[in-house]
């Protein structure tokens, strides 16, 4: 079964998560935007063996650390979806304008498409290509656990920013209510940035997407 442990990085506190198949310990690091000690330390404290990167989109609180501890370890770095590799090449520039920790561009090794499946051990997680907050953003999920890791699509209370080079409002909205909202009221899910929450606590809640909007 599917394990995680949330680990917020950099002054962007953005989450970095841990996940982990608890019958193999195998695991992958999903969006490690930087603070590679204490990442590499929460795998040691599990007794994890790091098998590979996920990400969910190219912007660079997510993906900083990304070519520093792949190669380091030797990991593979799968997703996001293709259309982010703009983001990805501009890595440095946007560190150095930013004022971020300089990093380090790379290619993915696996781009990922809608409908593709990631395994992590015994755990095969679902591939969700939800474009808006950038075009090439995906969305992993657990169906056995209910749990998505959902990048800055949504939040708690609120939903990714549009204004970036090739964000779009009424995108983002279609891939959350289309792609997320079928998978269920009860599915956890764990953001970009802040708490957790579930799918039905923002259909009921969230002034950008709840239903009452859309009657």
């Amino acid at each position: 079964m599917l394990q995680f442990q949330i680990i917020p990085v950099t002054p962007y506190q953005q989450n970095c998560t841990l996940i982990w198949c608890d019958q193999t310990n195998e695991a992958a690091l999903i969006d490690p935007g930087g603070d590679l000690d204490r990442l590499e330390g929460a795998v040691r404290q599990h007794g994890l063996q790091l098998k590979q990167i996920l990400l969910t989109h190219g912007h660079l609180d997510h993906i900083a650390g990304t070519a520093a501890l792949a190669k380091k370890h030797g990991l593979p770095v799968i997703g996001p979806q293709k259309e982010d590799l703009f983001w990805i090449e501009q890595l440095p520039e946007s560190c150095r304008m930013t004022g971020f920790p300089p990093a380090e561009s790379f290619v993915p090794d696996r781009w990922l498409e809608n409908g593709d499946t990631v395994n992590v051990g015994n755990v095969t997680l679902q591939v969700l290509h939800c474009p808006g907050h950038t075009p090439g953003h995906v969305v992993f999920f657990d169906p056995q656990t209910k749990l998505a890791q959902v990048g800055d699509v949504l939040f708690q209370g609120s939903i990714g920013r549009t204004d970036f080079p090739r964000g779009d409002f009424d995108t983002l909205i279609r891939s959350i209510r289309e792609r997320l909202w079928p998978l269920g009221d009860d599915v956890r899910f764990i953001p970009g940035h802040g708490p957790m929450s579930t799918f039905g606590q923002e259909r009921a809640s969230n002034p950008f997407v709840a239903d009452y909007r859309y009657r």
